[in-house]
């Protein structure tokens, strides 16, 4: 019954082979890291917090010349094999000891929430049953790009909700955390050069509830919680369209002057920034700049996507010059699917949402003619988490635009398969 653990492991390890023995984790066990080694310490001590919350024991974390020792839980890169990759790991489980082994500390990190995955439940277990699942498991990621969108524009998460959200990924292996920051409900980060886009602009939510924004110290705060679990934040300020927080902070983006009203809807595609004015470059530049001076991943995410008030030679000539900007910031631009529609830099990512088949045609032969690009796949009728699983009145939550999508759906789907007219660079 113990040793079934390892079969249902999420995500599916690469390889796991089974001993069919047990280790007893005792009160008085260690973990053993491999001097020298800040960030491994760093992870032990992550390690040894959350088991101590669950057991009750006081477990401590050593730097240890004589590494794997009976009943101890050993962190280090001796051992390990570069064709795992600096997120691949091995963890190793014998009756006397357990060992994860990594190139990388953010291997070490993948191999201790796997490690996690392996004890029971507190509810199961009674004080001192401790045991684990002897054998071996090879693990090291698929795709580079293993990510999660947690939208703040629309309904604003606290910081405390992020760390929370981030710690959920960190479980599961995911690596990118995508903020949505902007729309047309709310604009959620604090930007110096423009002070009424968060003030003002983030005062709403959808249906009307409480807004609110970061300031760029919260962000930092969220960027590093996200840094010490090996996940990388992904800014979203979506241009030209889902602006109309933007719009209404300041009136000179619109090409009237006039600001609209504050919105709490849900409808899409309404707004657009006045892309003839000279200032709607400067505001994009200044926004940019800071978000990029805050950031210190190497992507900004710039929408792009939906934009239906901005003409197609405007929001053309629009992608063109953002791409520019973000790029003199030093950072790689990603937008969402239609902004394979203009030129790309071979550095920019195009983010897959829309599976209606004439956009997925479109969008397909887009890329063809790029000569060199890489997608992130997000395809709305797999990956999108607020769909709804089945059609029931009586259970009102998620919504079903992109069709109902179940659990299983969501898990089984590949990554490689949708965009079947183009081998996807991964």
């Amino acid at each position: 019954m113990t040793a079934s653990r390892m079969s249902t492991l999420i995500p599916k390890p690469v390889s796991v082979a089974e001993t069919g023995g047990l280790f007893l984790f005792s009160p008085d066990a260690s973990i053993s890291v491999e001097p020298g080694k800040p960030e491994l310490l760093a992870i032990g001590q992550y390690l040894a917090e959350r088991l101590n919350s669950s057991t009750g024991y006081g477990i401590t974390v050593l730097e240890a010349t004589d590494l794997v020792s009976k009943g101890n839980v050993t962190l280090t890169t001796i051992g390990s094999d570069l064709a795992w990759g600096e997120e691949g790991y091995a963890l190793s489980i014998t009756p006397d000891s357990v060992t994860i082994a990594a190139c990388q500390a953010a291997g070490v990190f993948h191999g201790v929430q796997t490690l996690r995955q392996l004890f029971p439940e507190p509810t199961d277990v009674q004080p001192g049953s401790w045991e684990l699942p002897t054998g071996r498991i090879l693990d090291y990621p698929r795709f580079l790009w293993r990510g999660a969108m947690l939208d703040v524009a629309r309904h604003f998460f606290g910081v405390e909700d992020v760390k929370r959200f981030i710690d959920l990924m960190a479980d599961y292996k995911l690596n990118r955390l995508h903020l949505h920051l902007s729309d047309d409900q709310g604009w959620r980060i604090a930007i110096h050069s423009w002070p009424n886009l968060a003030t003002y602009g983030g005062s709403t939510a959808v249906g009307g509830a409480n807004g609110g924004y970061y300031t760029q110290q919260e962000y930092a705060e969220i960027t590093a919680y996200a840094q010490s679990c090996y996940i990388t934040i992904v800014p979203e300020i979506d241009l030209p369209g889902h602006t109309n927080a933007a719009l209404a902070s300041y009136p000179e983006l619109n090409c009237d002057g006039i600001a609209p009203p504050l919105y709490t809807g849900m409808e899409v595609g309404f707004s657009s920034l006045c892309t003839s004015k000279e200032i709607t470059y400067e505001f994009a530049t200044d926004v940019i700049r800071e978000l990029a001076s805050i950031t210190p991943g190497p992507y900004i995410h710039v929408g792009g996507d939906e934009a239906h008030a901005t003409s197609e030679a405007d929001y053309r000539t629009f992608m063109q010059r953002l791409q520019n900007i973000v790029q003199t910031q030093d950072k790689q631009m990603i937008g969402w699917t239609e902004v394979a529609r203009i030129a790309l830099s071979p550095t920019t990512i195009v983010q897959y949402w829309n599976t209606e088949p004439t956009a997925s045609a479109s969008i397909a032969r887009s890329l063809a003619e790029q000569k060199s690009c890489h997608v992130i796949m997000s395809p709305a009728s797999k990956a999108y988490l607020d769909m709804q699983y089945e059609h029931n009145p009586m259970n009102p939550r998620g919504l079903n635009w992109a069709g109902y999508v179940e659990v299983k759906d969501a898990y089984e789907w590949d990554p490689a398969s949708i965009l079947t007219e183009r081998t996807i660079r991964n």
